[in-house]
């Protein structure tokens, strides 16, 4: 961290550092956090950007898609299933993956356009 990146002398808004304090006792930052934390794994955000492509897909699609074993691509799954990220069904002996909620494939939009405005912006 660089000097010019920090405050010089130690002051605080008393009224905004409450307010704000109050609010993360009443939000559920920490499964925020959790939900961001399993779709930051590579494997899984890959997994969650091909169902944001697609409704619907099987297990071994999936593991087609982003190159890993079936597996592999369960226990990411699981993972995602776990932070309600995913939902599945069965039909006979195949599992079926998608979205829980579109709400993800807008999370995950925003943040490949953040990525992709700062990737411009590093370029010029």
């Amino acid at each position: 961290m660089y000097k010019k990146d920090t405050c010089e002398i130690y002051c605080y808004d008393e009224e905004k550092v409450n307010r704000i304090q109050k609010d993360l006792q009443i939000v559920d930052i920490s499964s925020v956090s959790q939900m961001l934390k399993a779709i930051g794994d590579e494997n899984r955000a890959k997994i969650t950007y091909a169902l944001c492509q697609d409704e619907e897909l099987c297990v071994c699609d999936i593991a087609n898609i982003i190159g890993i074993t079936v597996a592999n691509a369960s226990q990411h799954l699981r993972k995602l299933h776990t932070q309600k990220i995913v939902k599945h069904r069965r039909e006979g002996k195949l599992a079926f993956y998608s979205l829980s909620d579109e709400r993800i494939k807008e999370i995950l939009s925003l943040a490949l356009a953040h990525r992709m405005k700062n990737t411009l912006e590093v370029e010029k």
